[in-house]
């Protein structure tokens, strides 16, 4: 079937980049969120928003942190931190826009819906689409730290060490300046019990079986994509972790130490995953550790 030019033209999805802004809402004293942003129109796909977390009177360009949202790849809400947090209040983003961020928290595909590579090349859409609506949005996008929970922590680390080769169409996009993992899963085929078992959360992730798949599971593990060129890290992890054990932070923080970047592995003594069994003050002290090192590597001579 051939269409008439300007009829084809109207069937496009709308252009996310150039869609107006929804109404901001105002949950806490000083903030302002805008809700279901969209940011990509995948092909084939639903689209792909995310939440912008904002000061009310903003005085100048703000360092961004992106919060990715775990759930083992196949679940999870972009604007849930973990069950430790749901009670804050005022809750974390808006505390970390208290402090001087805008906070930009993605969706993206689910394991259910594509498999890897597409949940990290939506997010480096998300940068992108931030880098371009910097101006209007008053982001300052050469300061970006990505900071992620368990699949959201692994995605967040994947992104961060391959992000340079993952904006191919918009190259003016800047790299970021340092990535938070809290109890991240960092090599795939060394985390899965039963490497032929195609029925895991990271089998579903690479679409087989990691022994299936070898070069898909190693291309969708962080330790294998680190280079000397990689930002700062800061990796947390629970000594006690059932579900992601505590070495694959230890694999993380030494393939990045081992070339020559700076990597602060922090093991929390008697933390389940999602900071199950600390006490209330332990994960507020996770928080500050995250938040300090986000400050730190946003300043303007930190990169």
């Amino acid at each position: 079937m051939s269409l008439p030019p300007d009829l084809a033209a109207l069937l496009a999805p709308p252009d996310p980049a150039r869609l107006p802004l929804p109404p901001a809402a105002l949950p806490s004293p000083g903030v302002r969120l805008l809700r279901g942003v969209p940011y990509l129109v995948p092909d084939g796909h639903r689209p792909l928003e995310l939440d912008l977390w904002l000061p009310e009177k903003p005085t100048g360009p703000l360092p961004v942190v992106v919060f990715v949202h775990g759930g083992a790849w196949r679940t999870g809400l972009r604007g849930d931190p973990g069950p430790a947090f749901r009670s804050w209040r005022p809750g974390p983003f808006a505390r970390l826009v208290q402090a001087g961020f805008a906070v930009a928290c993605p969706g993206y595909r689910l394991s259910g819906e594509a498999v890897h590579p597409a949940q990290v090349d939506d997010l480096s859409a998300a940068l992108a689409w931030l880098h371009v609506r910097s101006g209007e949005l008053g982001l300052d996008t050469a300061r970006t730290v990505l900071w992620g929970e368990s699949a959201g922590g692994h995605l967040a680390a994947l992104l961060a060490l391959t992000s340079r080769r993952r904006t191919p169409s918009t190259p003016s996009v800047p790299p970021v300046t340092g990535c938070v993992t809290w109890y991240a899963p960092t090599d795939l085929l060394a985390l899965a019990e039963d490497p032929a078992d195609g029925h895991t959360f990271e089998a579903l992730l690479v679409g087989g079986a990691p022994a299936d798949v070898p070069d898909r599971t190693r291309d969708a593990s962080p330790v294998h994509h680190v280079t000397a060129d990689a930002p700062p890290f800061l990796v947390l992890h629970g000594t006690e972790d059932h579900i992601v054990p505590g070495d694959q932070g230890v694999r993380l923080a030494a393939a990045l130490r081992e070339a020559g970047v700076p990597a602060d592995l922090r093991l929390i003594e008697g933390a389940d995953h999602l900071w199950y069994g600390l006490s209330d003050a332990e994960v507020e002290r996770c928080f500050a550790l995250s938040l300090d090192f986000s400050r730190r590597h946003t300043t303007p001579s930190s990169h």
